[in-house]
């Protein structure tokens, strides 16, 4: 399912700093009752050692003005913010948050929200082209020969680009329906030249592809991606993407 909030910045307040993802994930966490936002928070969807919190977002989408010295980004006509989860009950909870608060904080600036609409986007078969609505973060955390280790990021069409999102959606799987992952592997293609964005959450730098993608393999795998975010580090604002040229199941709310 992918939420599309529409959001106007007001006037009086502070431009964001240009590396916001943590102020976004944040509010996310704000907009949901205590009880599920701790529980996804600390725990959230277990498979194996690992655990998933079930969302990704996109960047801020709109015109906006930024300032390299101060190292902030303001938004002067209105920003569009997307998330996506395939856990109904996150949505429910925090489209009626958005709409009954009609304002959300991203740090000291205030952002109205004026428009939430949500579109359940579907994988219809073993081929989904999708666009990447935040960088695709794909990584393996290797061990240097000296000693130490270093985190490797593989782009769009590479080979372990393509094994790590395969493992990453089949854990995805794993831990929200409680059940093995089908079996096959997702290839990415990309139908566009990928762009590098070197990102910081939280004072760790981290590295992502925005482009097209032609995604090939098992369809519930597809889901997964189009509903979870595609590669690591989803609910940190990275791996948000939406199906390409889908016009079907939307649903709008305006204030």
């Amino acid at each position: 399912m992918h939420t599309y909030i529409k959001l106007r910045m007001d006037p009086s307040s502070p431009a964001i700093p240009i590396h916001y993802n943590y102020l976004i994930q944040s509010a996310i966490y704000a907009a949901l009752p205590e009880d599920m936002a701790a529980r996804l928070h600390d725990g959230g969807f277990q498979s194996g050692k690992r655990s998933f919190k079930m969302f990704s977002f996109s960047r801020l989408l709109g015109r906006f003005s930024l300032d390299r010295t101060a190292g902030t980004i303001a938004f002067p006509e209105g920003v569009s913010l997307v998330i996506t989860s395939p856990d109904t009950e996150l949505f429910l909870s925090l489209i009626n948050n958005l709409l009954t608060k009609s304002s959300v904080r991203l740090g000291q600036s205030l952002f109205y929200v004026e428009e939430v609409r949500f579109d359940e986007q579907k994988a219809e078969g073993d081929v989904l082209t999708v666009r990447t609505l935040s960088p695709v973060v794909v990584y393996s955390t290797l061990l240097r020969p000296e000693g130490g280790k270093y985190t490797c990021y593989y782009q769009p069409g590479e080979r372990e680009f393509d094994r790590l999102i395969t493992a990453n959606l089949a854990k995805k799987y794993e831990a929200f329906h409680g059940r093995r992952a089908p079996e096959g592997e997702i290839r990415a293609r990309p139908l566009n030249r990928p762009r590098l964005h070197v990102t910081s959450y939280k004072n760790t730098v981290v590295k992502g592809y925005t482009c097209r993608l032609r995604l090939n393999g098992p369809r519930d795998l597809l889901q997964m991606a189009l509903d979870a975010g595609l590669g690591g580090k989803g609910s940190q604002g990275y791996g948000c993407v939406e199906k390409v040229l889908n016009s079907h199941g939307l649903k709008c709310c305006k204030k």
